[in-house]
């Protein structure tokens, strides 16, 4: 599945149940006029985007459908993929622009403020970068040991101390760690709780005052986990934690498992705090960077431009040259042979010497499970090709003599996730 399937799919029911009934509204009236709007920004409404982002997009409709002169109620629809998107963007890039960066996370309990930091921070470690994850959500129950579970399967350092320590020295810990293994990224699990304001701002504060003090001009995010289940209470959980800790941006969760996505447009139009990831899944690569273009263009294309853009794409793949993409081989030599043999070597502090023996036996075992696997790939692609052939009447010899080995990475996928 490509990067927008996945997207989609993961937006799947708040495209059913919001822009879902969208459409049929649209497609149920042969004029546009105030009947049309007035039930539109009840949809809206309904599908938590709030009275007042409803409200918003509906004038901002009913004005661009006046300067272009559109009759057609089905024009309304790309209308408002336009809307939703130039509402949604800004500010949505996290900026990890220094070294170290600092990442702040916060969340109540429940929301898979653990599992985003995982799922982070095993994102920068496949992206190169060396992170250290900093266990200073200290009085919550088991929050160190969940980290540190996490720590161990994305290959990121952590540092901790005794449950019931003083966070802000956990962070201390961790910014001087950070700076004698020359590490990029550093993610603290901080405080979630809304009971106590007071204590919540003081702790924050204290944690900020360390990392100015001992980082000075850093980049630094605060990002607040949410649950997008819990549609409006997102809102205002978002509003209060905004006065509480001056977040700079908003995580997402569990989009895959509600029709309430539109609170993402109230969050970012009422509050203007960005969304920076949204989770759609389960797997460790199912944390995305929010792209407004893309979110809002899985919410309104329908199935029949969606399937001529995923025939396009197989066509694409399927017809590309095998350089197009790193071989099989080139991602386990970096990946598996060199990152974690040399890493884990390091650890271990063994010598030099011991450690470019343990790379060369990685490397050749690497060789050997590439091949296995591009045999693999080459022996699917074919299957895939006979399936197009009799789905799309495929069959030109173009498609017969360039189809690539490599054009199914669905192994590569499960190997990030730990499934292989």
């Amino acid at each position: 599945m490509g990067f927008f399937a996945k997207i989609r799919e993961g937006l799947k029911k708040t495209r059913d149940a919001l822009f879902g009934r969208i459409d049929s509204l649209l497609k149920s009236f042969t004029k546009i006029d105030d009947e049309l709007f007035e039930e539109l920004e009840e949809l809206l409404v309904m599908g938590d985007v709030g009275m007042y982002t409803a409200e918003k997009i509906c004038d901002e409709l009913k004005k661009r459908v006046k300067e272009q002169g559109i009759t057609d109620p089905k024009e309304i629809r790309h209308l408002l993929e336009d809307v939703v998107t130039e509402m949604l963007k800004g500010g949505q890039e996290l900026d990890v622009s220094t070294k170290p960066s600092v990442i702040l996370v916060i969340g109540v309990n429940g929301v898979g403020k653990t599992t985003t930091i995982g799922k982070l921070s095993a994102k920068f470690v496949r992206d190169g970068k060396k992170v250290i994850l900093a266990a200073a959500d200290t009085f919550r129950a088991a929050a160190i040991d969940q980290l540190e579970i996490w720590a161990e399967r994305s290959g990121a350092d952590i540092i901790k101390q005794n449950e019931g320590s003083d966070p802000a020295a956990v962070v201390f810990d961790a910014i001087s760690a950070a700076k004698a293994r020359g590490a990029d990224i550093i993610i603290a699990d901080t405080a979630g709780r809304l009971h106590n304001k007071k204590n919540l701002m003081a702790e924050l504060a204290k944690i900020n005052r360390i990392i100015d003090r001992e980082l000075p001009g850093s980049a630094k995010e605060v990002l607040l986990v949410l649950d997008a289940t819990t549609g409006q209470n997102a809102v205002n959980q978002t509003k209060e934690f905004k006065n509480a800790a001056g977040i700079t941006g908003i995580v997402l969760t569990k989009l895959d498992g509600t029709a309430k996505g539109g609170v993402v447009l109230a969050i970012k139009e009422e509050l203007d705090v960005p969304v920076k990831f949204i989770g759609i899944g389960e797997q460790v690569d199912d944390l995305q960077p929010f792209d407004p273009e893309e979110f809002a263009k899985a919410l309104f294309m329908d199935d029949e431009s969606f399937e001529e853009l995923e025939n396009e794409t197989e066509a694409q793949t399927d017809n590309s040259e095998e350089d197009n993409r790193p071989a099989t081989a080139d991602i386990w030599d970096k990946i598996d042979a060199e990152a974690e043999a040399e890493r884990q070597a390091e650890l271990d502090g063994k010598s030099e010497e011991e450690i470019q023996r343990e790379k060369q036996e990685a490397l050749e075992k690497a060789k050997i499970e590439a091949e296995k696997e591009k045999q693999e790939q080459k022996k699917r692609a074919e299957e895939r090709k006979e399936k197009a052939k009799s789905k799309y009447n495929w069959n030109t010899s173009q498609s017969e003599t360039n189809t690539s080995d490599n054009d199914d990475d669905d192994w590569l996928k499960q190997w990030r996730n730990g499934e292989e």
